[in-house]
């Protein structure tokens, strides 16, 4: 009898046992559990991720410079402006500085000045970006009434005077024309376009408005017309559709 009774207690015991133990599939199932959240978190940061870098680097890609990067310090210079009065170039200190490299020899840049005109006309309100030109004609009368014809009005910009561009342009590098820079507040060189571009474009306000701001840029740089550098498969990617 005490036999009998030994033997029902233990195997309840044992059942009591079972029932607390969480079963082979049912630890399975939980671990499956955990494993797909921790992908979906992954999957759901690396989303993330990637839409931040396509926002950050979309200006920058579609835009293609010749040059973009975070090294090079905008080299200094001093120029006279139309008027003959000096203009040292850290007068724009703290500003963003759209530079931009033209004469009127030059068909291509007579084509991009009206361009350049409202892109002057959407930043002034900023503040803190300026549209600064240099002209390498002879004269600074010759240069200001090529500006008038084509504009059909002043220019509303600066305009220095590098003749034969043996001071700026030669510090620049610049030989085909025209040729634009973009600098930062603290004289980084962040672009380079060659030839003609849609200057008033919303794409451009989006670049020029990055690197306003301070913030994080796209960390991909063009070398000979490709993307290289952290961010470049993005680049890609956007290129790509």
């Amino acid at each position: 009898m005490s036999d009998d009774s030994d033997s029902d207690e233990k195997g309840k015991k044992r059942k009591k046992n079972e029932q607390r133990k969480p079963s082979r599939i049912v630890r399975l199932a939980e671990f499956a559990y955990v494993a797909m959240a921790a992908i979906g978190v992954y999957s759901f940061v690396a989303v993330a991720k990637q839409g931040e870098s396509r926002r950050r680097c979309s200006a920058t890609c579609l835009l293609r410079p010749n040059y973009t990067g975070h090294e090079r310090v905008a080299p200094s210079f001093q120029l006279q402006d139309i008027s003959g009065q000096d203009v040292p170039f850290n007068a724009y200190k703290g500003k963003v500085i759209v530079l931009n490299f033209w004469t009127r020899t030059c068909g291509p840049c007579m084509e991009e000045m009206p361009e350049i005109a409202e892109l002057a006309r959407i930043v002034q309100p900023m503040g803190d970006v300026a549209v600064l030109t240099i002209s390498t004609d002879e004269t600074a009368k010759e240069a200001m009434i090529a500006a008038i014809e084509t504009l059909r009005e002043n220019p509303p910009f600066p305009i220095l005077m590098d003749p034969e561009g043996k001071s700026a342009a030669q510090k620049y590098g610049t030989k085909l024309f025209p040729e634009t820079w973009i600098i930062d507040k603290k004289g980084v060189i962040r672009a380079r376009f060659d030839g003609v571009r849609e200057w008033s474009s919303a794409v451009v306000i989006e670049f020029i408005e990055q690197i306003r701001s301070s913030g994080s840029t796209c960390e991909a740089q063009v070398n000979e017309g490709s993307f290289e550098g952290k961010d470049a498969r993005i680049c890609e990617l956007i290129e790509g559709g």
